[in-house]
């Protein structure tokens, strides 16, 4: 085999060898970053149930202020 071809056969395995790695990086990115937006989904949830029980819990503090100014049948 010529030096010519040796060099080019060497150069295609470094390029083909270099794009794997390439791809199996950038794979491994966007999974990081995929799970990074279920954590933060599950913190966005976890807040928002939160903000929920304590709307809750301050309708009905405000409930049991007017019904003892009310008189309210049920």
């Amino acid at each position: 085999m010529s030096r010519g071809g040796k060099v080019a056969v060497v150069g295609s395995l470094i390029f083909s060898g270099l794009v794997i790695y390439g791809v199996h990086y950038q794979q491994r990115k966007e999974r990081e970053t995929m799970h990074y937006g279920v954590i933060k989904d599950a913190e966005r949830q976890r807040l928002k149930k939160l903000q929920n029980l304590q709307d809750l819990e301050a309708q009905r503090a405000l409930q049991t202020e007017l019904e003892k100014d009310q008189s309210v049948r049920r």
